[in-house]
């Protein structure tokens, strides 16, 4: 079956596949016991009623599907997710209200120990005043009557006495916060496995059994109950659902998928169904992974105190940037998390991802991807296209040329001048050749070779494309003048051009090129690229991979699919264009993760701006104050309550007053103060740069998110060990 593409690229014929269930498997039932022989009796008695066959444990599987998800503020991880309490400006603090409950109770039981033993007996006038005397003389009298009703009034007097002490030590809260949550769980504890009584149970496929497709449901039901399903499967099979109420015709060959293979059905055409180890929690049923767990902290927004933190396909759509020094854990806390969730997404059919790094980097293990380049290495088996797959030179030449000019180098309107002389070559030589030119070749016409030069004006006369002969003939003239960009294009070009790339960047279509327009299908890919002895070519790369990107999912056809791209290290990468693109990734259903040791390795002129550009933003630990004064900046300002103290040598009271306050301030050489309390309200910085760069600590950083939806949250301090 070809759902969402799925079968495209990276399949690889030839690979063996299990052979598919055809039927379910047969239930073994024990044959039932045989009757107990009584002694002496004269007949067989029947035999006793089988006891009710009791429920199978249930899977794993089947206790995360019931397991309830709620998450009320963004990048709250809502698998088991409680929400806290709103919080009450009236609200006692935990040690005064049971502090005051523990007084109000022992004053009470002192109180209530006077009356019992009788020192305090005015409690029992009334009885006295409302009662006959009769009831009282000791010959003929009622005495029960008036022991009855003296028991029913030190009763009525106890009970307002527990009234009267309850009221004062706040027992009325202390049952509502501490006792009833506590025996609720006592008794009330949810079995595991169950779903909760206000939704749908999603063990029952109730999405098929609202479309009557409730054989399908059945066979899918056992599957999850037998263990033989995975959160994967689970997830990959309501994507293929979702596709068939898209597109009905696909209806026939899903149900035969599903009815032959059961939780193998719809599989991704690697053919696999998990990653081989998981590094982190993760939820595909809400596109969730766990990355830490928000600390209790006055400065932590209410709900996200306590609570653990994920990130989605929502939050990486507007993009996300992590500033950390080496060791501060951007790779092993965020980047290898967020990229393992997107491979099983992938696998699942929801996402296509993109992640670069260096050789050696911990982004999981090869078998995870379905396309690793490992470029400088003789044994890739796949390549990059230099083009990015691109047939239209003018932006074939624009991505490039934003990986040949150096940010940090480049002057204002150089990436324009070098976009057009590129476009002057790539066109004309697309148009004699019908390719675009190798390395070797593009390096010799940037250099303005004389025979590169012939040889491609007699291939376009050749050709007969005279509009491509002018733009070439342009070429040439800005060829031989002074300050011409062909030279310096040249030398950027030559990085490429080594003997330990050779092999790759292939335009002759031997070797098996990987483009961005691939990205259209639940594509894993990973590029490893060679940061020792070729730095510079490294950053050329990673520019050339992020204009690629931002170009390709702009122009994607089919946005059903979240598209990621993932940069380890995004050092020199940042360039005006790609902050502009960055921009851009959220109406694509695309987004980026991107990471840097410090902000000083993007051009100044473009931080505010990337910071900008970016809807999520992480501090790790260890971060300078001027990369924290940055983020300052960026998160704004908040008002909080301060309380200033004053304190005044106390002059108040008369001679003998003042007299004791002298005698001590001989013995113990302090003054005796006044202190007056000023409460207000004033306007700070939500971090600021010195908190950023000190007060956090190792293993932690302090990230801010925004949804795609606009929804945001403040600045959070989050355990990424947690």
């Amino acid at each position: 079956m070809d759902h969402e593409g799925t079968q495209g690229y990276g399949h690889e014929p030839g690979r063996p596949s299990p052979p598919p269930p055809t039927t379910l498997p047969p239930v073994a039932v024990p044959p039932p016991a045989a009757p107990p022989v009584v002694p002496g009796a004269g007949r067989v008695p029947r035999p006793a009623p089988p006891p009710p066959a009791k429920a199978p444990p249930a899977s794993d599987l089947e206790i995360w599907l019931r397991t309830p998800r709620e998450s009320d503020a963004p990048g709250i991880y809502g698998f088991g997710h409680v929400p806290r309490a709103a919080p009450d400006a009236d609200r006692l603090p935990a040690r005064r209200l049971l502090g005051g409950a523990v007084l109000a109770l022992l004053v009470g039981l002192f109180v209530w120990s006077l009356f019992r033993d009788g020192y305090l007996d005015f409690w029992i006038w009334p009885v006295i005043w409302f009662t006959p005397d009769h009831w009282r003389s000791g010959a003929g009298g009622d005495t029960n009557a008036f022991n009855f009703v003296t028991r029913a009034w030190a009763t009525v007097c106890t009970a307002l006495l527990a009234l009267i002490f309850g009221r004062l030590g706040n027992w009325a809260e202390v049952w509502r916060r501490y006792l009833r949550p506590a025996l609720s769980r006592l008794w009330d504890e949810p079995e595991r496995g169950t779903a909760p009584e206000d939704r749908p149970d999603p063990v029952q496929w109730p999405e098929l059994r609202e479309a009557r497709q409730h054989a399908l449901a059945d066979r899918l039901a056992a599957e999850v109950r037998t263990g033989r399903m995975n959160d994967v499967d689970y997830a990959r099979i309501r994507r293929a659902w979702t596709g068939v109420l898209a597109d009905p015709a696909r209806l026939d060959a899903f149900a035969d998928a599903v009815l032959r293979q059961g939780a193998e059905a719809c599989t991704h055409p690697s053919g696999a169904r998990d990653v081989s180890h998981r590094s982190a929690p993760h939820d595909l049923f809400a596109g969730q992974v766990r990355i830490g767990r928000g600390l209790d902290d006055a400065r932590n927004p209410y709900q996200h105190r306590g609570s653990a933190i994920g990130l989605d396909a929502a939050l990486l759509g507007t993009g996300l940037l992590v500033v950390g020094p080496p060791g501060s854990g951007k790779t092993r806390h965020v980047v290898r998390p967020v990229v393992e969730t997107l491979c099983l997404q992938a696998l699942a059919g929801q996402a296509a991802v993109v992640a670069v790094g260096s050789a050696g980097a911990d982004l999981g293990p090869a078998d995870a991807y379905d396309v690793v380049i490992s470029l400088a290495d003789p044994s890739s088996r796949y390549d990059l296209d230099l083009y990015g797959g691109s047939s239209d030179p003018d932006t074939a030449a624009g991505a490039l040329a934003e990986a040949l000019i150096d940010p940090h180098a480049g002057e204002e309107g150089e990436l324009r001048r070098a976009t057009t002389a590129l476009s002057q070559l790539l066109g004309p030589y697309a148009a004699a050749h019908g390719r675009f030119p190798s390395v070797p070749e593009l390096r010799e016409l940037l250099d303005g070779t004389p025979h590169a030069h012939a040889a491609l004006r007699d291939a376009l006369d050749a050709a007969g494309a005279p509009g491509m002969a002018r733009e070439f003939d342009a070429r040439t003239r800005q060829a031989g003048r002074p300050g011409d960009i062909g030279p310096r294009l040249a030398e950027r070009v030559a990085l490429l051009d080594r003997p330990a790339f050779a092999g790759f960047f292939d335009v002759t279509g031997r070797s098996r090129p990987f483009s961005m327009t691939a990205l259209e299908h639940p594509l894993r890919v990973r590029i490893d690229l060679p940061e020792r002895g070729h730095t510079e070519a490294s950053r050329m790369l990673t520019r050339l991979v992020l204009a690629q990107f931002t170009a390709a999912v702009a122009a994607r056809r089919d946005r059903s699919l979240f598209a990621c791209l993932v940069l380890d290290d995004a050092a020199h990468a940042v360039t005006a264009d790609a902050v502009r693109g960055l921009a851009r990734l959220r109406s694509a259903n695309a987004g980026a993760l991107l990471t840097l040791r410090t902000l000083d390795d993007v051009p100044e002129r473009l931080r505010t701006a990337l910071l900008g550009s970016v809807g999520c933003r992480m501090a790790m630990s260890g971060v300078t104050t001027w990369d924290g004064r940055r983020f300052a900046e960026a998160w704004g300002t908040t008002w909080v309550e301060t309380r200033d103290i004053t304190r005044t040598p106390d002059q108040s009271g008369g001679m003998l007053r003042r007299a004791s306050r002298g005698v001590r301030r001989l013995f113990t050489g302090e003054a005796v103060t006044t202190e007056s309390v000023t409460v207000r309200e004033v306007e700070r910085e939500r971090w600021s740069a010195s908190d950023l760069a000190h007060g956090v600590p190792a293993g932690h950083g302090v990230l801010s998110l925004t949804t795609t939806s606009g929804e945001h949250a403040p600045p959070i301090l989050l355990d990424l060990r947690g």
